[in-house]
C-alpha cells in the first residue's frame, strides 16, 4: 500500500524517513533489546535519547543558554493554565491578543486566574486579519503579553513578532514552530503542542527564560509548576517517552534537510503555490487578508458548498486525506506542515484544478 498525502491539522503527518527509522528500531533500539516505549525514563538509554533531543532542538532554534527547555504532558492546552499560574508573579492581570479560536481558548482559561485585558481582536472581521499594533490597548501593569502566532483553524498568521515593550512575550507556537528560523531571545515563553510540526500527540514543549521560573502562585499544583519540572529536567514524573523519542527523530531529520532556513524556503514555496492556485480560480476562495495568510494551514471554500462532500470523497480516492475544514469555519483546510512534501502540495493543486474544470 502506498502512502497517502495527509493534510490533517493535527495529529498531523510525520516525515516518512522518521517513521521508517522508528520502524527499524521498533523491537531493538541500538542493541538494547527493547523498544523505547519499554525503557525506564531514568535509564541510561532513554536519558541519552532525551539529552540528544534537547541538544538538537537547541541547535535548530539557536536557543540561548539562559532558557530552559521542558518536555511536558498535557499538550498546549495545559499551558493555558500553567502560564498565569507561573507568570503572574505578584501581578493580577495579563494582556492577550484575540485572533482566533486558539486565542479564545487561552483567554478563557487565563480568566480563571487573573484579569485578562484583550488588547485587540479581529472577531468583527471573522478573524481574517490582524489589528495594526498601533491600535492595541496594552496594560502597563500586565504580567505578560500572550498571542497565537498561527491560528490553525482560521489560517491566520503573524508575519512579524509583536513588540511587547517591557513585559515577557508569550507565544503558542503549536502550529508554526520549526517551520522557519526564530529569534527565541525576543520571547519570555514559547510553547507548542507536539502533534502538528514536531511528532505524535501527547507532549508539549516549553521554552522559558530562566528568570521567569520560580514564582508560581502558592496553590499551583506540582505538575503545573515550571520550577519543579525544570529542576527535574522534565522527569518529575514519567514523561511521554515515546513521543519525546519521535520528536528527537524529527529534530534530526530537520537538521538533515538543512535546518530551519532550508525548511522556510520549502514552506514558503508550498504556501505560495497553493494560494496562487486558489486565487487564480473562480471556483476556490480564501478569506484571509493576504498579508496574514498562514504558511501552515490553508483554508479554502468551493464556489458551490453542495460539492464539498463530493470534493472530499474524490480527494480521498486520489490519496489526498483529511481536507475537511474545521466545523467552525467549514469548507476545506490543507495543513502543509514540514512533513508535507512539495509533491503532496502539487498533487493537491492538480486535483483541485481538475475538479474545478469538471464541476464548474
Amino acid at each position: 500500500m502506498s502512502r497517502a498525502y495527509n493534510f490533517s491539522a493535527g495529529p498531523a503527518a510525520v516525515p516518512t524517513a522518521v517513521l521508517q527509522q522508528a520502524q527499524a528500531e521498533m523491537l531493538d533500539w541500538h542493541g538494547s533489546g527493547m523498544n523505547v516505549m519499554e525503557m525506564s525514563h531514568r535509564g541510561k538509554e532513554f536519558m541519552s535519547i532525551a539529552a540528544q533531543a534537547e541538544a538538537d532542538l537547541r541547535e535548530l532554534l539557536a536557543i540561548p543558554a539562559n532558557y530552559k527547555v521542558l518536555f511536558l504532558q498535557g499538550g498546549a492546552s495545559s499551558q493555558f493554565a500553567m502560564l498565569p499560574l507561573n507568570l503572574l508573579r505578584g501581578k493580577t492581570s495579563a494582556d492577550y491578543l484575540n485572533t482566533g479560536e486558539w486565542s479564545k481558548k487561552a483567554i478563557s482559561e487565563a480568566k480563571r486566574y487573573c484579569q485578562v485585558n484583550v488588547v485587540a481582536t479581529s472577531a468583527a472581521q471573522n478573524f481574517c486579519t490582524i489589528p495594526d499594533q498601533d491600535t492595541w490597548q496594552l496594560n502597563p501593569d500586565a504580567a505578560y503579553l500572550h498571542y497565537t502566532p498561527n491560528e490553525t483553524i482560521g489560517g491566520l498568521e503573524f508575519q512579524d513578532i509583536p513588540n511587547a515593550s517591557d513585559v515577557p512575550l508569550v507565544a503558542d507556537m503549536s502550529s508554526t514552530i520549526l517551520s522557519r528560523p526564530l529569534d527565541v531571545a525576543k520571547f519570555g515563553v514559547i510553547y507548542a503542542g507536539a502533534q502538528k510540526n514536531i511528532g505524535p500527540a501527547g507532549m508539549a514543549i516549553v521554552i522559558i527564560r530562566e528568570d521567569l521560573i520560580g514564582e508560581a502562585l502558592p496553590h499551583t499544583p506540582s505538575m503545573f509548576n515550571y520550577k519543579i519540572h525544570a529542576e527535574a529536567e522534565s522527569m518529575y514524573n514519567t514523561p511521554p517517552t515515546y513521543t519525546w523519542y519521535l520528536a528527537g527523530l524529527v529534530f534530526q531529520w530537520l537538521k538533515q534537510q538543512g535546518g530551519l532556513s532550508a525548511m522556510a524556503e520549502i514552506n514558503q514555496r508550498k504556501a505560495e503555490a497553493l494560494y496562487a492556485a486558489i486565487d487564480q480560480s473562480d471556483f476556490y476562495s480564501n478569506p484571509v487578508d493576504p498579508r496574514y495568510r498562514s504558511w501552515m494551514n490553508v483554508p479554502f471554500t468551493l464556489a458551490n458548498s453542495e460539492l464539498d462532500d463530493v470534493f472530499l470523497k474524490e480527494a480521498k480516492a486520489a490519496g489526498l486525506l483529511t481536507l475537511k475544514g474545521h466545523r467552525s469555519v467549514g469548507g476545506m483546510r490543507a495543513s502543509i506542515y514540514n512533513a508535507m512534501p512539495e509533491e503532496g502540495v502539487q498533487a493537491l493543486i492538480s486535483f483541485m484544478q481538475d475538479f474545478a474544470q469538471r464541476k464548474a
